[in-house]
């Protein structure tokens, strides 16, 4: 293994930047994939760029965990608020996703099991179709994801000894991801199946569709219902 302060000297910085470069770009086109048509790819990497260098920085190899695994976290943190800065998001989109969270968590707290589309549509007193222009709209207007419930991506490939063993969280944020790994295991099999196939396996909404036969629209929906339901459901968390 790899002393942690050889990582300090700048020819291992430059030989750590040029191996992960390729893994910066698997990260912003991953994320591409569900942001806006005027997101630009190589602001991402640029992004990504900074993110890759400050993991190169600061990484420490003595206390066990891999540097693609570090880096890919502040990789993509450093994406994702570089989007957020540009703060591009209609309020209305922001309304509306707030509004579906509310009447799933209001729902599911009145009937006691997984609501549908077509409960959650009643509720808000709209047709299906309707609903489901919400759903795509919030998830193409807004960054929606597991790292907006306050944990990177990587949650979904959970693993009880790696997430104890982790240096870079804190015991909170170990708790934080038991509670969410559970509740992803509570969410309806094709919502589950969603978020692994795209956390987890990595695969874009396009592939996604082709596994379930369905259209990529429709994935979309079923990944933006999921992080809703979700919200609803680890609320408490983030109050």
């Amino acid at each position: 293994m790899v002393k942690a302060n050889a990582y300090t000297s700048y020819t291992d910085k430059s030989a750590l930047l040029q191996e992960h470069t390729v893994l910066v770009k698997r990260i912003a086109y991953h994320l591409l994939a569900r942001l806006p048509a005027n997101v630009i790819v190589d602001d991402l990497i640029q992004s990504g760029m900074i993110g890759l260098f400050e993991a190169a920085s600061n990484f420490d190899s003595a206390k066990g965990a891999s540097f693609e695994t570090f880096a890919g976290i502040r990789i993509r943190g450093a994406m994702l608020d570089e989007i957020r800065k540009g703060d591009w998001t209609p309020r209305s989109v922001h309304r509306n996703s707030r509004m579906v969270s509310d009447a799933i968590r209001s729902l599911e707290a009145e009937l006691g099991r997984d609501v549908t589309d077509t409960e959650v549509a009643e509720k808000l007193d709209i047709s299906l179709n309707d609903y489901h222009h919400i759903l795509n709209e919030v998830s193409s207007g807004k960054i929606i994801g597991i790292e907006d419930l306050g944990v990177s991506d990587d949650v979904v490939k959970y693993d009880e000894d790696y997430q104890e063993d982790d240096p870079y969280h804190t015991i909170e944020q170990v708790t934080f991801k038991k509670g969410l790994a559970e509740c992803i295991s509570t969410l309806p099999e094709r919502e589950a199946l969603v978020l692994s196939l795209y956390y987890d396996e990595e695969l874009n909404l396009k592939e996604i569709g082709e596994v379930l036969d369905v259209s990529e629209s429709r994935v979309s929906q079923i990944h933006s219902q999921a992080m809703h339901r979700l919200k609803a459901r680890m609320q408490s968390w983030q109050s």
